[in-house]
């Protein structure tokens, strides 16, 4: 039976909690309690029973009722070794500190009663778990610290060694918005579990608590889960969703919207944070791009147009040394930049041809330019951006999401919103972070999607290609506000690329506006920021406005195959 379990997720659940262990016939516990944050409130709202009988209709709540909904739980299941059974003495305990509710639930005892409570809290029940509480509680009042978000870890951390020595420190705290953990120094195990979507029903547990993500139709969440036992997969995808490993003894660890956003040692320094660094600058390299396309027809083709958009971008950060095209059909063309700046020739073809081979050669130099443009002037920006009335009317086209379903639209701006508050509102972190992630938690799959699938359908299944990738950001992008474009271009991967399908075609990835430092590349299929490995050839709303060939068919034509080469190859 699991004494001590919390779960923080990317957006609300409902779970149902169903415990066994108050069916007739079984060995009853000495109490138990839930809390969780309902509509995401500061406030938290606890449900819990001291001495439950069997069939405990108060338990039906937790398995049934449909308001038991949050982003944050704590459940806690007790074997009384500290006090009488009431509600004074059940866990998890709660108290309003900083304009909110924490809540806290402690596995294991301490040896001895603390005698630290200078400050304001002091408990009200006997249990050694709520002078813990409080002792904790009353830190952060000393040190000023009105969230988990302004806590020292490092301090937090020495504290909670010091308090180790006075017996087991299994414990769970939040304050509505981070969830922070503790594993007991003296090696009493506690384990955490990652869940990672997609999945369509999962249920976990044991012969004595179980718990069910999906019973009421909830959404695939990604989430993290705290428990003094590894729970066992139940039903559905369980045991492919979710993995399981046991925290060190001392291991301090902070989640925030189903992440883990730092992990520390008792009484260490080194720390793990989940938004990568920056990328160092580095210097200017030059690249030789062979692009042929090939397109075959079972009938000739009478009469055709198409647009090609083959020939890379001149400025501050590429510059087009040389650039051939050739086209295998006699055509009449006219060169010229539309809309988006891109460089394009129209062909209209009058001659019947079966084939066409379109090669484009270039040779182009990428800068040594600040990926982002910040330097020692960067600007903290959060969200949301505010845009002057001028700047919006330009940035319109690129701050339109897709036309979807205005549900699967509104599931997108809760999932883009989990990142916003995984980042405090900061710009950028929120940024890199939804970058890492599509690149950590998405599958690369050639052919497991069309030229149609929505990023809402690239969310639910978490895989595709780089196209995929792109639109899944850009509409995230959008829906906070950001302005996003498509990018179509050419990577180069390096002599031996593990992704060789992505280094022999074209590459998509994404420019979001940053204010006051203008368009950047994201590259979510890599989990980078674009520096000197991309070539950019054009941009648009999407991918219509950047594609590299199309074409209409006037007269004639029947079965067509096409097939693309991209070869990317350091300049001798």
């Amino acid at each position: 039976m699991p004494n001590l379990l919390a779960m923080s997720f990317e957006g609300e659940l409902a779970p149902s909690f169903s415990l066994h262990c108050l069916d007739v016939g079984r060995e009853l516990p000495d109490g138990w309690g839930l809390g969780y944050y309902p509509a995401g409130e500061p406030s938290a709202a606890v449900l819990k029973e001291p001495a439950p009988p069997q069939g405990s209709i108060r338990s039906q709540l937790a398995l049934a009722w449909e308001q038991v909904a949050s982003s944050q739980f704590v459940l806690h299941i007790r074997h009384a070794t500290w006090g009488s059974l009431s509600d004074a003495n059940t866990q998890p305990f709660s108290r309003s500190w900083g304009r909110r509710d924490w809540l806290f639930a402690h596995a294991g005892s301490l040896d001895k009663k603390l005698a630290d409570f200078t400050g304001p809290f002091e408990p009200i029940g006997s249990t050694d778990t709520e002078q813990l509480f409080c002792a904790f509680l009353n830190k952060l009042v000393e040190m000023k610290w009105r969230s988990l978000a302004e806590v020292d870890l490092q301090q937090l951390a020495m504290w909670m060694r010091d308090r180790n020595e006075t017996g087991g420190m299994t414990l769970c705290v939040t304050d509505g918005r981070d969830l922070l953990a503790h594993a007991d120094g003296r090696g009493v195990p506690l384990w955490l579990g990652t869940l990672a979507p997609p999945y369509e029903k999962i249920a976990f547990g044991d012969d004595d608590l179980e718990i069910d993500l999906t019973k009421r139709g909830a959404k695939a969440r990604k989430g993290v889960i705290i428990c003094t036992e590894q729970l066992k997969p139940k039903e559905g995808d369980a045991a492919k969703a979710m993995k399981w490993r046991q925290l060190a003894p001392g291991e301090l660890i902070v989640i925030r919207e189903g992440a883990v956003i730092d992990e520390r040692q008792t009484g260490a320094a080194a720390s793990r944070a989940s938004v990568p660094r920056l990328p160092a600058r580095v210097e200017p390299r030059t690249f030789d791009i062979t692009h042929r396309t090939t397109y075959r027809y079972t009938k000739p083709i009478e009469r055709s147009q198409h647009v090609l958009r083959l020939t890379p971008y001149t400025d501050r950060y590429q510059r087009l040394i040389s650039h051939s095209l050739k086209v295998s059909v006699a055509n009449q063309s006219r060169d010229y930049e539309d809309v988006f700046g891109n460089r394009v020739k129209r062909m209209l073809i009058e001659s019947p041809f079966s084939e066409m081979i379109i090669e484009a050669k270039s040779t182009v130099e990428l800068l040594d330019v600040d990926p982002l443009g910040y330097g020692a002037l960067r600007v903290s920006q959060t969200i949301p951006l505010v845009w002057m009335p001028w700047q919006r009317q330009v940035l319109d086209p690129f701050l339109l999401p897709p036309e979807l379903p205005e549900t699967e639209l509104a599931e997108l701006a809760e999932y883009a919103m989990s990142f916003v508050k995984r980042n405090e509102n900061d710009v950028l972190d929120t940024l890199l972070d939804i970058n890492q992630t599509i690149f950590r938690e998405y599958t690369y799959v050639t052919g497991s999607t069309k030229i149609t699938t929505t990023p809402f359908e690239v969310y639910v299944n978490r895989r595709g290609v780089c196209q995929d990738f792109t639109n899944l950001m850009i509409c995230l992008a959008r829906l906070l506000g950001v302005p996003a474009r498509y990018v179509c271009g050419y990577i180069y991967a390096g002599p031996k690329a593990t992704n060789t399908v992505q280094s022999e075609a074209s590459h998509a990835w994404v420019q979001l506006y940053l204010p006051q430092v203008g368009w950047k590349g994201f590259d979510p299929t890599n989990g980078i920021l674009t520096q000197t490995e991309h070539v950019r050839v054009a941009v648009g709303r999407n991918y219509l406005d950047a594609t590299p060939t199309s074409g209409t068919i006037f007269v004639g034509g029947g079965g067509e195959t096409l097939s693309v080469e991209v070869k990317v190859e350091p300049h001798a």
